[in-house]
């Protein structure tokens, strides 16, 4: 797709989707089109307008990147025969690969489909007090766009209305602080107007833009002009501490008591989730969650054709970050003889029943629709998690640790070990980097996140992560063994290594290159960024 399209593609005057209900996020389809001049004129029309920015403009992201980059280019994940995968694992994409076009596509999707709402509702005649809780809405997603933008492309276009590239889709890319402030303070407009509780089952409030900002400021907190600094801005830290402080202590979430039942259909927004696409159950195309049709391992587990998951494993490489009695291991990877109750009920339960020298991905597998009707072929119906608690937790406990070596933080300390417990492994004292990377990694593993946590250490400690992606070994293919019983790993003496041919380690892999497409479409994207102007001031008020 080209730049002039993708960047504005979503419809200038028109909202593409309308919402028959606003009852419930997850009970209502788009339908129709209707024009701006008899649209914005209530709050109903700004939940009808809002409400396709939780899935219809996410899905091409959703639909293979999500994973595919997030935890295929970290390593977490071994497909050698998915196309959508092993570019990323073997550090190979182009601006050719498939999923890499369709998610810049995607990305941007939601900045035009977000500016447009916020066009739309500021020219309203409906008071400001309700204007402006929608415009935060909107802000948030393309806020949240931005910061994936920034963390996979570094320098890109940032645009707020999308009439101005309809007259000039030749324009230059701004920088990647730039991109970033953009972000925050998107974010932090958000913070301040998104209301204290959802109003809908699924919506944000002001309490998932501290924790979305908790997130970007830890990240902005290691740019500087040298990647091998070593520190971070203290500033950042510290604003990244107090958003995540705002979310553990006054926000209306909670963790689940079962980390497994975060992963269920019927446990969609529970408490611990901040900020989640909405996939419509037995929905079209383009509102559904395909993950489980890539992860699934047989048709056994879907009840149809559509299970493609069989060579889609856990890398060697994460199978040995899990402790022996962590229990998000099984629920994150399935292991020979791991049993799920609720997958083939009728037949009480699944058993995996497979050689133990491979895991095949559980997170996001929930069976098939005689398991639970929401379900239907290619459509897991499951929310895919942008942001929970969890994450939160931990974003805390790396701001509270900043550039020393270890932290006693009281609410760092709290946090790490209310996940640890759920996870059945005994608690820390003190933490250090090593223990939080670690947590990250096991806790949010196949959520798409921890090729992002290793671009964020390599903003100011990128020859670290240059070595550890080295010592990651993905060039060999090791045999392996495992118990899943006692989360043991170990090498297949039996078989031999293999050989794969991957990309060169350098700090050329923490940007990915731009869709070729882009490319010829728009030249200027091969020229150096332009600092944007910004207009509005920050706000300053939130902490």
């Amino acid at each position: 797709m080209k730049t002039k399209n993708i960047i504005y593609k979503v419809l200038i005057i028109a909202l593409p989707f309308v919402w028959t209900s606003c009852s419930d996020l997850l009970d209502v389809e788009p339908e129709d089109q209707i024009t701006k001049e008899n649209f914005y004129q209530s709050e109903a029309d700004f939940q009808a307008a809002t409400s396709p920015l939780y899935n219809k403009v996410w899905f091409d992201f959703n639909d293979k990147f999500y994973y595919g980059l997030g935890d295929g280019r970290s390593d977490n994940l071994y497909a050698p025969y998915s196309d959508y995968v092993y570019p990323f694992t073997d550090l190979s994409e182009t601006g050719l690969t498939g999923p890499l076009v369709s998610a810049w596509g995607s990305l941007y999707n939601v900045v035009q489909q977000s500016n447009n709402v916020i066009i739309g509702i500021s020219d309203s005649k409906v008071s400001e007090s309700v204007k402006s809780k929608y415009i935060a809405e909107a802000r948030f997603m393309r806020g949240t766009a931005y910061w994936y933008l920034a963390s996979l492309w570094g320098d890109v276009i940032i645009s707020t209305d999308p009439r101005e590239l309809v007259k000039n889709p030749i324009v230059s890319k701004n920088p990647l602080k730039d991109v970033y402030e953009f972000a925050m303070r998107d974010l932090e407009y958000a913070a301040k107007y998104l209301p204290e509780t959802a109003g809908q089952a699924g919506r944000l409030t002001k309490y998932s833009a501290f924790g979305m900002l908790s997130r970007v400021y830890l990240s902005y907190s290691g740019i500087s002009d040298n990647p091998n600094s070593g520190t971070r801005s203290q500033e950042y830290l510290d604003l990244a501490k107090k958003a995540a402080e705002k979310v553990i202590t006054s926000g209306p979430y909670s963790l689940m008591t079962n980390y497994a039942d975060l992963f269920m259909v019927d446990n969609n927004n529970n408490t611990e989730s901040m900020f989640a696409l909405q996939w419509v159950p037995n929905g079209d195309y383009g509102v559904i969650n395909s993950h489980q049709a890539y992860f699934a391992l047989g048709s056994d587990i879907t009840g149809d054709d559509a299970a493609w998951g069989y060579w889609t494993r856990a890398s060697y490489n994460v199978l040995q970050e899990y402790e022996s009695k962590d229990v998000r291991r099984k629920a994150t990877w399935m292991g020979d003889g791991d049993f799920y109750p609720e997958i083939n009920k009728a037949n009480g339960g699944y058993t995996v029943d497979h050689a133990n020298e491979f895991l095949n991905v559980k997170k996001g597998v929930v069976g098939s629709t005689k398991d639970n009707p929401k379900i239907s072929r290619m459509n897991s119906a499951l929310n895919t998690y942008m942001l929970r608690l969890g994450e939160v937790y931990l974003n805390y406990a790396e701001a509270a640790l900043g550039n020393n070596a270890t932290t006693a933080d009281a609410l760092a300390i709290d946090g790490v070990n209310k996940l640890r417990i759920r996870a059945g492994l005994t608690p820390k004292t003190t933490l250090t980097y090593a223990d939080i990377i670690h947590e990250r990694r096991v806790e949010l593993c196949m959520e798409g996140q921890y090729w992002y946590d290793l671009v964020r250490r390599a903003y100011y400690k990128q020859q670290e992560v240059i070595n550890y992606i080295t010592a990651q070994n993905r060039g060999t293919i090791v045999p392996i063994l495992y118990d899943s019983a006692t989360n043991a790993v170990s090498v297949d003496p039996a078989r031999s290594n293999d050989a794969r041919s991957i990309g060169v380690i350098d700090a050329t892999i923490f940007t990915l290159p731009y869709p070729e497409s882009e490319l010829v479409q728009n030249p200027l994207l091969r020229e150096s960024a332009v600092p944007y102007q910004f207009t509005e001031e920050r706000i300053k008020d939130l902490f």
